[in-house]
C-alpha cells in the first residue's frame, strides 16, 4: 500500500516562511490531482492548494499570495512554499493526492505548522 509523507513543518514567527514536502513511498500512477488541506472550523478539512495534471494551480482566497505549490506528477511529489506567515495558519496540513483508478484518494499523515511569536 502507497502512502503518502509530508515533512517540513514546524514553529515559526509570525512573518516567516516554511517549506511543506510530501513523496510517496511509491509510484502512484493515474494522478488528476495533487493538493494540500488543513483543518478548518465547521469543515472536516479545507483546501489550501491543489494542482492537477495540466499544471492548473487552485488556492484558498485565504493564502492567495502567500503559498505556492508545485509538484511532478511523475514523481508523485508535491510541495507547498508558505510565506508571509499568519497565527492563523497553524494548522496540521495535509498532503493528498486523487487519481483516476482505485484507490482514488490517498491522504498523508499530516504536518504540524505553527505561526507564533
Amino acid at each position: 500500500q502507497v502512502q503518502l509523507v509530508e515533512s517540513g513543518g514546524g514553529l515559526v514567527q509570525p512573518g516567516g516562511s516554511l517549506r511543506l514536502s510530501c513523496a510517496a513511498s511509491g509510484t502512484i500512477f493515474g494522478i488528476v490531482t495533487m493538493g494540500w488541506y488543513r483543518p478548518a472550523p465547521g469543515k472536516q478539512r479545507e483546501l489550501v492548494a491543489t494542482l492537477n495534471e495540466g499544471g492548473t494551480t487552485n488556492y484558498a482566497d485565504s493564502v492567495k499570495g502567500r503559498f505556492a505549490i508545485s509538484g511532478e506528477s511523475a514523481q508523485s511529489t508535491v510541495q507547498l512554499q508558505i510565506d508571509n506567515l499568519k497565527p492563523e495558519d497553524t494548522a496540521v496540513y495535509y498532503c493528498h493526492v486523487q487519481r483516476r483508478l482505485t484507490p482514488y484518494f490517498y491522504w498523508g499523515q499530516g504536518t504540524q505548522v505553527t505561526v507564533s511569536s
